[in-house]
This record gives C-alpha cells, structure tokens and sequence, in this order.
C-alpha cells in the first residue's frame, strides 16, 4: 500500500481531532451504564476511510483522549486507545474504498467499509477495552464485558448509519469538487 502524508493529512487531524472533541458532548443514553451512542465515531470513521490509517487512529486518540480531558476532568485510557484502534483500522483500507475518488457508492465498497467497522469495533470493544479496564484499572470482568460489548453494538450502529451517509455524501459531492490545490 502507497501510502503520502502531507498537509492535507496534517489539517484532517487538526481538525477531525477538534471536531471530534466537540461531539464528545453529543450522547444518547444506552440501557448499559457509562456507555453511549455517540456521532463522533462516524466522523472519526469517515476521515479514516478519507485520508488513511494514520489520520484516523490519531484522531481516534487524540480526539477521546481531549475530549475526557476537557469534559471530564480525567482521561480513561482503555477506552482512548479502542478508538484509536478502531480509526487505525477502517483507515487501512481507505485506497480500496475510494471515498476520494467518488468510488463509494457502489456496494462493493460500502460493504467493505462496514464489514471492516464491524471488525475494528469487535477488536477495539469487546476485546482491547475490557482487557485494557481490567489491567488497568482494575474493573470488574462482567462490567467491562458488558459495557465492551454495548459500545461494540452502539458504533456499529453509528458508524453504519452515519459513516456510511458522509462516506457517500462526500464521495458523490466533495471528491468531485475539491477546493484544496498545491500553490506553485
């Protein structure tokens, strides 16, 4: 895989991270204790499916990793690092889904992309968190699981639905219309 990093990459962190910690605000209840529906996960996805691995596992980190910070007083690690599994993820195959190039609205690509957020959120949520909870903060084991697997369910959700739409969306409209050019 070829991969560049540039400026382009550099601004999508800056800003996915900021508006990612922005939509941290954004939560709708779950039955499940501590754990939210939250759109800041499509966002993360899509710049992930956008501009690549780096772009969406950085996002992912530093966007919870503020986020907690600012809203919450404290960062709570196994569930930062989850997020930035899951943009890590979704972003390996960002070539192949080719959101950029106005390819993403065939199925092919679109199952991709979700078949490859489904795994990602069952890596990140129902292993690497409550592996991460235990280790670390010593939690309950039947609390952690749950809570994983609400999580795991809750973005697939989110990043099925919204992902996808802005993945199209940007595809049909902003791939086509860029307004970001290299000055001579």
């Amino acid at each position: 895989m070829k991969s560049k990093f540039g400026i382009k990459e550099v601004v999508a962190i800056g800003i996915g991270t900021a508006l990612f910690v922005a939509l941290t605000e954004i939560q709708i209840p779950t039955p499940i204790p501590n754990t939210y529906l939250q759109p800041r996960m499509a966002l993360m996805a899509f710049l992930a499916a956008v501009f690549g691995p780096i772009v969406g596992g950085l996002v992912g980190l530093l966007g919870h990793a503020l986020g907690d910070a600012m809203f919450y007083g404290s960062v709570w690690w196994s569930w930062v690092v989850p997020d930035g599994v899951v943009g890590l993820v979704i972003g390996l195959f960002a070539a192949k889904y080719a959101v950029k190039e106005g390819g993403f609205t065939n199925t092919k690509a679109i199952t991709l992309f979700n078949v490859m957020q489904v795994i990602a959120n069952a890596a990140a949520w129902i292993l690497v968190a409550p592996i991460l909870d235990i280790v670390i903060y010593a939690e309950p084991v039947n609390k952690v699981f749950i809570q994983g697997i609400g999580a795991f369910i809750g973005n697939i959700l989110i990043i099925g639905i919204l992902g996808t739409l802005l993945c199209v969306g940007y595809s049909k409209i902003g791939a086509k219309s860029s307004s970001l050019s290299k000055e001579d």
